[in-house]
Order: structure tokens, then sequence, then C-alpha cells
């Protein structure tokens, strides 16, 4: 796009707007995350900002932009002392592709070059490039984990190391770092999230006047861009000389002790692990008062500050939902507003309101909740879990069977006993099963396929060292010729789809067993999340299998799926394999590397229909044919066991476990292995 859209013609988003204009004014604020649903003016805004940056003036010829009144003394293209001529360019935005590697990002040492002609050969890459300028990443919550690290780690550090093979490159890079993601295809972790300055939650509007704004400026941007810019000329100019203003004002602001204090007592207040917060928002709070044209940090400056820099702190696990309590922030500033400490009294009745959210927290409610549950789950009966049943394994009468039962609340989750897929595979980078992948320890060698990026010494040696005397080596050197290279071979591990088929008839809710059932699949998809796995949901009850949610990177949107699951009516446990199998089907063509695990939730009680446990026996085979890894999560319970979940287990080629064998420290399953083992 050679016209980018005018940042100040940009409808709304104000705090999309100002998070980014602050960065502007000091890069030391961190970057902005910006989360929002699709069609929000993310990337336009983004791209809209490079355009209103100052120029910048760089040494002539210098790959990595150094500043000609203060160049980088370590830089590879240097030394630049005394510096010679330099030129004034634009600031650049450099987009990160979700897809790039590592090479791409950090830069790249010419193997090639190094082994034969002894040059140390080094590539810029995107850090550079990005020097002095933005860095935007697009989907941030989809880049490698092993991508996100480097950038971050530039970020903070404001420059890239390189390491190839003893070979030790250092260049400067400070950037505004930019990112953008829709949380519905998955989030990133919490330490990552911290890393980022501030986050900005962007949704469209809702007003029709608003929107018929965006709407008309889009279209006459779209007939006439260069005609479109010019008439928004005058603000951007007017944005850009506030912006320099903003700068040069910016080292004479004061952060007085009554501002540090609010700032402090805000982080403690809303929990914030470590120190990154504090130090983010009192570079936000002056960035605000350089903004404003002041020099002193005021309390609506700190307010600002904690509602940019605060909430995707907040988030320690992916079921939290972000976000602040401003009538506690502004209860916190208001009682820190002074100089003086508050009195004791005021101190208790404050810590004693903020007891008061906890019940709706993360698996709140404490033990409360099982007990006014518990007669719904269990349909009102009273009676005893043997008499519920009758000879086909429903439970009869007005029972839980009866009809659907409302949804139970998950028990506590608990870190659960590690699942995986055997063999090795080559799918999406992750931290579940065996698999080729670029990071890793090294298993072997192998000829380059295209571009060589691990290099592996000891197998090029072996290779060129028998054909020496034929290529006339003279003295100590080592002839190496490009078919001597051999690459190296890692092995680390992969994210899988880990598709839940759980059952959610009558017969699993009979005996309030949907709290602890609910529990142990929230309790996989947060090992699904820390292990960057996919995840998908599918039940059956009453007479078919459902989707209840397509394969995503969100397991935020699988539990909250889970936590609204009713339960009813018979099992047709066939119907709920054959839609697993259909989901895989599919997603074997979206992404066919990306191998399979199915974790089945049930007690293996077959109804409905002719013939239900033959038929959910065909059904578990189809499994079995196409080599599909699973698990059986076996929910039965009580003194009489009939073990049909064993059974299916068996017809589908993966193994049973309960949902006590399930826990990481289940001394049942320490048993199991340990016997195992000694078979």
């Amino acid at each position: 796009m050679s016209t980018p859209f005018p940042f100040t013609a940009v409808v709304g988003q104000d705090d999309l707007r100002l998070a980014l204009l602050l960065n502007a004014v000091s890069p030391a604020v961190g970057g902005v995350l910006v989360r929002g649903e699709k069609g929000t003016a993310k990337s336009t805004a983004v791209r809209a900002l490079s355009a209103l940056l100052p120029t910048v003036d760089v040494v002539a010829g210098c790959r990595f932009s150094c500043d000609p009144a203060a160049p980088d003394p370590a830089c590879p293209d240097g030394p630049h002392n005394p510096p010679g001529a330099f030129e004034s360019r634009p600031s650049r935005m450099v987009e990160l592709p979700v897809g790039a590697s590592e090479d791409r990002l950090v830069g790249a040492l010419d193997i090639e070059r190094a082994l034969s002609e002894g040059v140390k050969a080094f590539e810029p890459g995107l850090l550079a490039d990005a020097h002095r300028g933005i860095l935007y990443v697009d989907e941030v919550n989809l880049l490698h984990d092993h991508l996100v690290d480097l950038l971050l780690d530039a970020a903070a550090m404001g420059a890239s190391y390189v390491e190839r093979e003893g070979v030790s490159v250092r260049h400067a890079s400070k950037f505004l770092l930019v990112g953008t993601m829709n949380p519905e295809e998955g989030e990133l972790r919490p330490q990552l999230l911290d890393r980022f300055g501030l986050t900005v939650e962007v949704a469209a509007s809702r007003e029709p006047d608003q929107r018929v704004e965006v709407v008309r400026r889009r279209l006459a941007y779209d007939d006439d861009p260069a005609g479109f810019a010019a008439r928004w000329a005058d603000e951007e100019s007017a944005v850009r000389q506030r912006i320099v203003a903003a700068r040069e004002l910016l080292p004479s602001v004061r952060l007085g002790d009554g501002a540090l204090r609010q700032i402090a007592a805000t982080c403690a207040a809303f929990e914030v692990d470590g120190m990154r917060a504090d130090i983010v928002m009192a570079r936000t709070a002056t960035a605000l008062a350089a903004w404003a044209g002041r020099t002193d940090v005021l309390a609506e400056d700190v307010r600002q500050a904690a509602l940019l820099a605060l909430p995707h702190r907040r988030r320690r696990n992916p079921f939290d939902a972000p976000g602040l309590d401003e009538d506690k922030l502004d209860e916190t500033l208001e009682e820190f507003g002074s100089e003086d400490p508050g009195d004791a009294e005021d101190s208790e009745g404050g810590s004693g309101n903020d007891d008061e959210p906890d019940p709706d927290g993360p698996g709140g409610g404490g033990g409360q909740p099982p007990a006014s549950d518990g007669p719904e789950a269990d349909g009102g009966s009273g009676a005893r879990p043997e008499q519920e049943y009758g000879d086909s394994g429903e439970p009869q009468g007005s029972g839980a069977g009866a009809g659907e039962q409302s949804a139970v609340r998950a028990s506590e989750p608990f870190r659960t006993k590690v699942l995986s897929v055997p063999g090795l595979g080559d799918g999406a980078a992750g931290r579940r099963s065996r698999a080729r992948t670029e990071h890793g320890r090294t298993t072997g060698a192998r000829r380059p396929r295209g571009a060589l990026t691990k290099l592996h010494l000891a197998a090029t040696v072996q290779a060129a060292a028998p054909h020496q005397r034929a290529r006339g080596r003279s003295g100590r050197g080592l002839v190496v010729r490009r078919d001597d290279l051999r690459q190296a071979t890692r092995e680390g591990r992969e994210g899988n789809l880990v598709l839940f088929v759980v059952d959610a008839s009558g017969s699993m809710a009979a005996r309030r067993r949907m709290s602890a059932v609910k529990g142990a699949v929230l309790s996989l998809l947060l090992d699904a999340y820390q292990r960057r796995d996919k995840v998908g949901l599918v039940t059956f009850r009453g007479s078919a299998g459902e989707v209840a949610l397509p394969p995503t990177s969100s397991v935020d949107a699988a539990a909250a799926r889970l936590e609204t699951l009713p339960t009813g009516g018979r099992t047709p446990l066939a119907a709920g394999l054959l839609r697993a199998h259909e989901v895989l089907r599919v997603e074997r063509l979206r992404d066919p590397a990306r191998r399979a695990l199915v974790v089945l939730v049930t007690d293996g009680r077959a109804t409905g229909g002719p013939e239900p446990v033959a038929l959910a026996g065909r059904a578990a085979r189809l499994f079995a044919a196409d080599g599909v890894a699973s698990v059986v999560v076996d929910c039965e319970s009580g003194p009489v066991r009939l073990g049909l979940a064993g059974q299916l287990a068996g017809e589908l080629g993966g193994t049973a476990v309960t949902l006590d064998e399930l826990r990481a420290d289940s001394i049942a399953g320490l048993v199991k292995d340990v016997q195992r083992r000694a078979a």
C-alpha cells in the first residue's frame, strides 16, 4: 500500500490511538499489544502510525541504521568513528510474518562461505531492519514461541545476539514493538503478555452513526488514496509536531513521590506479579504528561496508565478474563492520593471489600457450589446408586436420564499425567509429543534440502575427509565443498490436536459425576494450553453427537463451552465417535502434519438403537485403523463396575485411565506404571 490510511482519519478507537502515540513519544514504554475481533482497524492504525514518526538520520551505507550522533561501537558494519556521511530517511515499519524462520528474524551467517572461504559473512534480519522504527507482528499469538522469546528479548535489551557454530554477532535493535491478535484464535502465555508494555482491547462500534462514518471514509480512501490523504494532511502534520514536542519535553517531566506511591499501591492492590508493571506504569504516566504538555505527573495520568498497563498482567491462566475493576482502581488512587498513609481502619475496610469478588474467581466458591449443585446434578434423587439403573444401564423414572439437566460447575482443576502420541512427528512446534524440529537435541545428520540452517560439523568433516588427497589439499586446511555439508537433524516436541469426546448422557449425571468429569476435562485443557496444542470438543447425548467446538487454539473457548454443557438422555456412543472421526478427517486435510490425540471421556455405557455396544465397537475400530492415538478416561464408579470403558479402549487401540489415575500425583497411577515397567 503506497499511501497509508491517515492515522487521524481512524474513527473512534481512542485507547488504541493513545497507546500507539505514547509509545511513539517514549519507546521505553515497551510496545503495544492490540487485542480484538477482526475488522476493527488494528492493522490500519499500526501502519498509519509509521507515517507520523519523524525522519531519522542514519550513517550512510550502514545496514544497521546507526545514529550518526551516537553510532553503535559494536556495529558489525563499523567502526563509525568518526562518523562519515549520513542520510535522512523515513522511519521504517517492518512486518514479521507468522511463518518466518528464526534466521529471517535475527539474521543468518553464510555457513558455506565461512567454511570454504573463512569469511564471517552475516546477513541482517528483520530485527536489524526495524532498528529505530516499528516492528509489527500481526497475529502475534500464532507466532512460534521461540520466535516470540527472541523478539521480546531483543525488545527488552535493545540488541540482538546471533550465535552460530562459535561465531557471535551482536547489533543494536531498538524498536517500537506492536502486536495484534484475535483472542478467538488463542491466547499468549501470561509470561509473554507481561513483556508487552501496554494492551488495548478493541471492538467495532455499535453506534450506527459511527459505523456509517467508518464506511464513508473507507470508501473515499479506496476511491482516491492520495486525494483522501491530502485532505487529512494538516491533521497529520499537527500530530507529528505534537509527537516531536512531547519527545523534547519528556526529559523534563517530574514523577513525584506521590505519583510513585499511587503506582506502587495500584500494582499491589491488583496483585500483579513482579515489578515490570510498576516500571511500565511510571513510564506511561510520564509519557502521558508529556503528551498533554505538562511537566508534572497527575493522578489522572496514573489512572490512565493503569488502564493501559495492568489488564493483561492480571491474567494468570488461560481461563482468566482480562480487565480491570475501575471502582477498585479509583478507591486505591483516592486512598493513596496524599503523602500521608491512610489510617488503619480505612485499610481494613478496603481489604474487606477486596475479598468480596473471590467466590466468582476461577474455580471459585471453594466447597460451597458442590453442595448447592448436588440436587441439580443428581436430578433430585436420593436413591442409592445401584438402584438408579435398569438393565440398559440408563437411569429410570424421573432420575437424571429422564430429561436435560442444568449445567453443573466443574470441580477444581489439577495437574494431569502427560498424554502423548507415540512415534515421531513433524508438526507445529509444541511441548507434547516427540517430533523432528528445528530446535532440540541433535540426533543425526542429513544432506541439506535447500538452504543450510543448522550445520552438523562432525558429519561435514567426516564427509569431506576421504576426498582431501583427490582435491589436492595443501597445508593444514581442510577443503570443504558444498556436497560435503551436512544439516543437523534435531528432535524436540510438537503440539498436537487434542480432540475431547465427552459423554453428556444421563448416565454421567446420575451419580453426580459431571462436576468431577468437567474438572478432569478442564485440567486436560490447561495441560493442552501449556503444551501449545489445538483443541476441539465433541459431545454426545440423546440421539446424536455434536461438535461443541471445532478445532481451535483457543482453550478458553473450549472451557466456556464445557462450563455450559448440559446433560441428560441416552448414550449414543457410536454417533459421538463417528462425529469425532469426521472432525479428524476434515482437520487432517487442513493440517496434515498435526497429529491427533483423542480423549474419550465416558463410562462406556452405550444405549439407544439396536445393538448399541456393537455399533460403538465398530465405530471405535475406525480410529484404530487410521492409527489415531486415543485415551479413554473411565468415569465409571460405584461398587459394581462393568469395565465397558476398558473394552472400548481396546477397540480404539488405545489405553484407559480412571479419573483418579489421570492425576499426575496419583498413587494408583504410580503403582500401575511400576507394574507395567516390571512386566
